[in-house]
């Protein structure tokens, strides 16, 4: 067997682990964002854990389209940080072998990676998204205090704007009610409440709510015309939103597969800003995969670099290039959408712009020449001696 292919293989092997470590951290974290309303929905709503458990693993396509590449950026640059740690990479350089021919092994793992978060961004992210809100829907029906929070604007209902300041989930009763009801036409009705309750017919997508000892008051936009109702006792009819989206209504850009995409780009004839949406999303299914490739190769030079200074410093440095990477992602989303500059600019700039940064860093380390990073190590040593008595 020839010795690039045991170099090849021993790099490739050194990868594994982390990644694995990597993607479950990152995972963690994303997923340390949704524990709250786990949490809620388990304690008060009563939704099973089966459920629950669902939600999470159609939110994982969401999660993944940016874990996956952070992942491997940080694999590679651990990986390359404990090669030179341990002379690894001196010793291969003495061998003959530059950091040039250690590329191959980075560049198949960067294509797996890329394979991985494209499958998640083609199929995996419309999936998990029409998946999550027909689960949403079917356990809504059983249970409507799921859509409901204290304190805040509740819009779940078609027409009809609901505020409840408290909400008591054993005896289903609101208290300090606020309903705006718009679904007459050109008639405004401001109903005001100190407590009610809600029933349910899921099966006929409706709920009916008791409202005591109220007011209404009646805007006629038309007529310029205004009138005030007191009640003890008031029954409104609540017809649940439709959260499914069935083969008649338009989709949303980021449910749409790749086929509906190109249709409806091709179809569409004004480009307002739902066509500047879909162009982002086509063009964004393909460019956070190559991402990969970007942040994949700057991980080398960075883990390089990082001989003479902690890992952590090396981390640091990779995080700041992904959330620089994040944050032109996000500019040619918003740029893009507002028709500022071709979507096309905006999702593949993020990928040329570190791409260009990675391979300048690899070229300078594989030719052994200085950078502004060894800057930047040079004073984090200097502090770090200062300190250490």
């Amino acid at each position: 067997m020839k010795i690039n292919s045991i170099i090849y293989k021993y790099i490739f092997k050194e990868m594994i682990p982390p990644f694995v470590i990597n993607l479950l951290f990152f995972n963690f974290i994303f997923l340390l964002t949704k524990i709250l309303d786990i949490t809620n929905m388990i304690v008060n709503y009563r939704i099973s854990l089966f459920d629950v458990m669902l939600l999470l693993i159609y939110s994982m396509p969401h999660f993944l389209e940016f874990v996956i590449p952070m992942s491997v950026m940080t694999t590679v640059l651990l990986t390359f940080f404990r090669l030179s740690s341990d002379n690894e990479i001196v010793a291969l350089k003495a061998g003959g072998v530059s950091i040039y021919k250690l590329l191959p092994p980075v560049l198949l793992f960067c294509l797996i990676g890329c394979m991985l978060t494209g499958f998640m961004t083609i199929y995996g992210l419309s999936w998990g998204r029409l998946s999550f809100k027909k689960l949403t829907y079917e356990v809504a029906l059983s249970n409507v205090n799921i859509g409901m929070k204290e304190r805040t604007f509740n819009d779940n209902f078609e027409g009809v704007m609901l505020y409840m300041n408290k909400i008591d989930l054993k005896n289903k009763a609101l208290m300090d009610i606020f309903i705006e009801d718009q679904r007459t036409r050109n008639i405004i009705s401001t109903i005001v409440a100190p407590r009610g309750e809600i029933y349910s017919e899921p099966d006929k997508l409706l709920f009916h709510l008791r409202l005591h000892n109220g007011t209404i008051n009646q805007v006629d936009i038309e007529n310029k015309t205004v009138h005030s109702i007191t009640f003890d006792t008031y029954d409104i009819n609540l017809d649940l939103k439709k959260s499914v989206t069935t083969k008649k209504e338009r989709k949303d850009e980021k449910e749409m597969s790749i086929a509906e995409l190109n249709k409806y780009l091709k179809d569409t004839v004004n480009k307002d800003a739902k066509y500047y949406a879909a162009l982002i999303e086509f063009h964004r299914k393909f460019s956070i995969p190559f991402a990969c490739f970007a942040l994949g190769l700057l991980g080398v030079p960075l883990g390089v670099r990082s001989k003479s200074a902690k890992r952590a410093f090396g981390l640091g440095f990779g995080l700041i290039f992904f959330l620089l990477y994040y944050l032109m992602l996000s500019a040619g989303w918003v740029f893009g959408e507002a028709g500022v500059y071709p979507p096309l600019i905006g999702m593949w700039m993020p990928n040329i712009v570190i791409g260009g940064i990675g391979l300048y860093l690899f070229v300078r380390t594989a030719n052994d020449r200085p950078v502004i990073i060894d800057s930047f190590l040079n004073l984090f040593n200097r502090q770090r001696r200062r300190r250490t008595p």
